[in-house]
């Protein structure tokens, strides 16, 4: 395993030729390339791989050669271009509707809110999948008690989600070691990103939840230009600083023309384990005031908790662990106005 670890870490770090993959070691030890797993004896098929096709498929994903006769297969599908030059939005196969959840800082829990929130969804009886955005810092897979290389369909090579607690789930962090980082430039991640959205059989889904990474940068753009979000969840705690960014995700979102679905309060006040004492130790209020100053919807107060907190570790989140506790009610509260705001009750049909 050790050989192995060196092996992964030398990808990781050296200036490539061509472009090289990053993906995680095989089970038996070893790093092997991806055409191992295209043997036809295989009944399930994974990706483990150490090399990609140039910068057009940086998960590897493997491609199967033309059927006898058939002329030579092309590239991987690009994204349609409209006459200025930006992407034109493509729907995700089989997804009726798709949010993101965002925050402009790093830290405030989007990414507890993101796995909450879509449980409490999918408890309203909701057919929901979560795509982990982040790709240098997924969380998803440790949120969800979830491992493992996902499989490959059998006929156009589109990673299968994994999944746990009856939601489908995506993320760079199935592809690499926990602990490997991803050492990319910004261009191959775009196109991790693009197979990520356009690559993945997510089946027929009412809702996926885009755990998307902190900021305002190209991983945000790209999602708000090339697919068609129903709306955004902003996350922020009361603190001014992080407001400060809370704000400017806001106004980027705006700028690209995506709804606000409102924003929630994470960490509104502490509640002592010991006693239930609450104490508002990042302040009191600061996100239900600014969305009231920027005009959005506040969907929400999350307290801050160490329950909450010691089960999102543990791969356990409090929503399905704890379905009756006050922490839940907290992210249904919030599911129910973000269900009504995408599936409003005077245009509910009995096929939505």
């Amino acid at each position: 395993m050790a050989s192995a670890t060196m092996a992964f870490r030398t990808l990781l770090t050296q200036r490539p030729s061509g472009i090289q993959l990053l993906t995680r070691t095989s089970r038996q030890g070893i790093v092997t390339p991806f055409f191992t797993s295209l043997e036809a004896s295989e009944s399930r098929r994974t990706i483990s791989s150490t090399r990609a096709v140039l910068h057009e498929n940086p998960l590897g994903i493997p491609r199967k050669p033309p059927a006898p006769g058939a002329g030579p297969k092309g590239p991987a599908p690009t994204m349609p271009r409209m006459q200025r030059g930006l992407p034109q939005k493509m729907p995700i196969k089989g997804v009726k509707h798709i949010i993101a959840v965002a925050s402009g800082k790093g830290g405030v829990g989007k990414s507890t809110t993101s796995v909450n929130l879509a449980l409490a969804i999918a408890g309203m009886n909701k057919r929901v999948g979560i795509l982990d955005a982040d790709i240098f810092g997924p969380s998803i897979p440790r949120l969800m008690n979830l491992s493992g290389e996902p499989e490959l369909t059998g006929t156009e090579d589109r990673l299968v989600p994994l999944t746990n607690f009856g939601v489908k789930c995506m993320s760079m962090g199935f592809l690499v070691d926990e602990e490997a980082p991803v050492v990319w430039r910004g261009l191959m991640v775009m196109k991790a990103l693009q197979q990520l959205l356009h690559q993945v059989e997510w089946g027929e889904l009412d809702l996926l939840v885009i755990d998307m990474p902190p900021g305002t940068g190209d991983t945000q753009l790209t999602i708000s230009q090339q697919i068609p979000l129903s709306g955004v969840v902003i996350v922020s705690t009361p603190q001014d600083i992080a407001l400060i960014d809370a704000r400017k995700g806001v106004n980027m979102f705006k700028k690209v023309n995506v709804p606000i679905l409102g924003m929630v309060q994470n960490m509104s006040l502490h509640v002592c384990s010991n006693c239930n004492h609450e104490s508002h130790i990042f302040g009191d209020g600061g996100a239900e005031r600014t969305a009231k100053e920027m005009n959005l919807d506040f969907l929400g107060d999350v307290a801050l908790h160490s329950d909450i907190c010691q089960l999102s570790d543990k791969g356990q989140p409090v929503v399905v662990s704890r379905p009756d506790s006050k922490h839940t009610q907290y992210y249904k509260a919030i599911a129910s106005k973000v269900v009504a705001k995408l599936w409003p009750p005077e245009a509910a049909t009995p096929s939505s």
